[in-house]
């Protein structure tokens, strides 16, 4: 058996179960007020503008990864990848964190702007999902060097993770009048 195809092998269950646990778990932490449980911590109010601005990063990171393969330099690309990566999972653990010791805002915007709002989040956080497969696939044949199938996938994965970083911080943009103070 290729070597390489045993360390894409390997990973398969392992993308499976996180692919699952990430949602669930975050939906579940979704819930999971800390004062509730009589943990008294102060509102991480100050986290929003933070993890946008994570998301602002994250897709920059995305598209000078891309520049930087298609300029043929491997090392560079891979760099602002795995930070891509890395700026993902910090994100999420901020966005939970900030969950868990503040209410969510809800939207105040009225008319058209309220249902573009909407599907603008709705988009987001379906996208963000499903994205996460795709990111560990993608990462996974880069790892065993199979870069033609990396490639292959990174062509689906790169527009998604992209639209969700972006829409990451325009959702942000759009409900950050609302953040009680």
């Amino acid at each position: 058996m290729d070597q390489n195809y045993s360390v894409e092998n390997k990973f398969n269950k392992l993308i499976i179960i996180v692919s699952i646990l990430i949602p669930v778990v975050v939906a579940l932490l979704f819930t999971v007020k800390l004062k509730d449980y009589g943990i008294n911590v102060e509102p991480l109010s100050f986290l929003p503008p933070i993890y946008a601005t994570i998301n602002g990063f994250t897709a920059l990171f995305l598209i000078l990864g891309v520049m930087a393969i298609k300029k043929g330099n491997r090392k560079t690309h891979e760099r602002f990848m795995k930070s891509a990566i890395m700026l993902s999972v910090l994100f999420l653990v901020m966005y939970v964190a900030y969950h868990m010791t503040s209410d969510s805002t809800p939207y105040g915007g009225e008319g058209a702007i309220r249902y573009v709002y909407f599907f603008i989040l709705l988009s987001h956080i379906l996208l963000s999902i499903a994205v996460i497969p795709l990111v560990l696939i993608t990462y996974v044949k880069a790892l065993a060097e199979r870069f033609d199938k990396h490639k292959k996938i990174a062509k689906i994965t790169f527009p998604i993770w992209l639209y969700v970083a972006i829409t990451g911080v325009v959702v942000y943009l759009m409900i950050a009048p609302y953040y009680v103070s």
